[in-house]
């Protein structure tokens, strides 16, 4: 960890073959989580050791280890130490609420940078979604509703092709601007965990160099649940009748199941791409042996994170979608005629305005939770409080770890 000007953010480590010059190792992450003793190879003595911010602390006390397990000392009254909070998190293992609390602390705190990047590029893609669909995308295909056989299978065949092929640009600019706010605003939530700013320029020199092997890392993702899902509903799309279609769903099921468990499984390789300067293939590796024991706990954090973007959606959606519905006076009435509506620019634009301000509130809250999850996860692993605290330049942290 360095401290000085243009040091990498926390949790910098050098790839393997790296010099490494100023920025040290992590500690090689243990197997499974063990007992608080592994988190430090310094450990605290009962009445010996008092907190960082407390008169006595300095170079020659030792740095406190989070969650030792040795019995408080005197003066404490039967309570562990607090851990030091130079930024937005404790730095000691997380719990649930406070990776939520620390990503919405972020952007309460530096909510400046944070607005600036998640607004400017909301509005962007959100333009650039509505003139595709308003001049490029085709017009939604009609079912008849009547139609039987052959003729209802080919309508809905085609309903399909053209619904994939209108949704498939918003795919790629959501994924292209998921990039970009993910790389800037980890930067952001690196530096407020320190109690530090950061300007919109400073974030963009930070990140710039991570943009391409980030978006090669969501290609690679991308790809591979794309070749899961092929392979599980291929065998049951070539065989005709309802045993290849029982077996398309079972084979959907599956690849799912499997798609899932590869996410969660990789979901930290952005943010070690991102803060230990890591190359693709090593940043999924290196994902993999951060979740390694806390699959659930790290799919539970998120679910519940994703829960909470969804209900946020909805409650500024349906109501926006209400207006937009209502300002179209074209649309509406198709709407009441029982045809399909064929809504204009009222529709558009009151509509867009609902999803730049979800997307605005959305990407930072997501983003902060991902690298917060890292950070957590490295505590317990690596003890990287020690590094963070140290970088922070809380007193009694100044030796570095040997």
């Amino acid at each position: 960890m360095n401290d000085s000007p243009g040091w990498a953010s926390p949790g910098s480590a050098p790839s393997d073959g790296q010099d490494g010059a100023g920025i040290p190792r992590p500690s090689a992450p243990a197997d499974a989580d063990g007992p608080a003793g592994q988190w430090s190879a310094t450990q605290p003595q009962g009445g010996q050791w008092s907190p960082p911010s407390a008169p006595g602390s300095g170079p020659g006390m030792p740095p406190p280890a989070p969650g030792w397990g040795g019995a408080p000392g005197p003066g404490w009254g039967g309570r562990p130490p607090m851990a030091a909070k130079p930024g937005v998190i404790p730095l000691r293992p997380l719990g649930v609420l406070e990776i939520l609390d620390g990503a919405v602390s972020t952007m309460r705190a530096h909510w400046r940078p944070v607005l600036g990047i998640s607004l400017t590029i909301s509005v962007v893609t959100e333009i650039i979604a509505i003139l595709l669909q308003r001049y490029v995308l085709p017009e939604p295909t009609s079912i008849d509703p009547n139609a039987v056989g052959s003729e209802a299978l080919r309508q809905a065949s085609e309903s399909m092709q053209s619904e994939l092929l209108s949704t498939a640009p918003a795919t790629v600019i959501g994924m292209i601007a998921t990039l970009f706010t993910t790389s800037l605003l980890t930067v952001v939530v690196s530096r407020s965990v320190l109690g530090r700013g950061v300007t919109l320029r400073e974030a963009w020199s930070e990140a710039r160099p991570r943009i391409l092997p980030l978006l090669g890392l969501t290609l690679l993702l991308s790809l591979m649940s794309a070749a899961i899902m092929t392979v599980g509903l291929l065998p049951g799309l070539l065989i005709d009748g309802g045993a290849g279609l029982a077996l398309a769903l079972l084979g959907f099921v599956g690849a799912v199941v499997v798609v899932l468990w590869l996410m969660i499984r990789f979901t930290l390789a952005a943010p070690a791409l991102m803060l230990e300067r890591q190359p693709v293939l090593t940043s999924l590796r290196r994902s993999a042996k951060l979740v390694r024991g806390s699959w659930w706990r790290i799919f539970g954090i998120l679910a519940l994170t994703y829960l909470m973007v969804i209900v946020v959606t909805l409650i500024i959606t349906i109501p926006f979608g209400i207006i937009a519905v209502t300002a179209d006076s074209e649309g509406l009435g198709d709407l009441l005629k029982g045809d399909s509506p064929d809504f204009g620019w009222p529709f558009l634009i009151v509509t867009g305005i609902g999803e730049v301000i979800v997307s605005t509130l959305a990407y930072p809250f997501t983003a902060g939770v991902m690298a917060l999850l890292y950070i957590d996860r490295r505590i317990r692993r690596e003890a990287l409080d020690l590094d963070l605290a140290r970088a922070a330049g809380v007193p009694g942290y100044d030796t570095p770890r040997s």
